[in-house]
């Protein structure tokens, strides 16, 4: 089975590792593998989905300057044919209107839980439908 591949966007460091670190080898023992690709600016990220198919499940911090995730997940959704779906992590829960703006498939809090993130991650790459979290 081919790897799953994960596109991570946060400017902040601690943050990507945060993800990284929550999601471990893989998910869920029946999704598989996974590989990530993590991006600290809106450029690159863009860079990077311009030139490659294959992408399976985006996570995206909202809270990510100085271009927000939020505004991401909402470009891709509307130019990226196809668009994986993506997982917007929030400042907080009364931000989940911005995450259901955005066109994101589901959304999670800051701080990181790493099981919620886990969970949710696993759901997107198995192609269920999620409400925010």
């Amino acid at each position: 089975m081919a790897k799953k591949q994960i596109v991570i966007y946060a400017d902040d460091s601690t943050i990507r590792d945060a993800i990284i670190n929550a999601l471990g080898s893989q998910t869920a023992s029946d999704v598989g593998e996974h590989q990530i690709h993590e991006f600290a600016t809106g450029a690159a990220l863009r860079a990077f989905v311009d030139s490659k198919a294959g992408i399976d499940l985006f996570i995206l911090d909202g809270e990510a300057v100085p271009e927000g995730g939020l505004g991401i997940a909402r470009q891709f959704k509307d130019e990226v044919f196809n668009c994986p779906p993506v997982l917007v992590i929030t400042g907080r829960k009364e931000d989940a209107w911005l995450a259901a703006w955005s066109l994101a498939e589901a959304s999670v809090v800051h701080p990181i839980d790493p099981f919620t993130l886990a969970k949710s991650a696993a759901e997107l790459l198995r192609g269920t439908k999620l409400a925010t979290v």
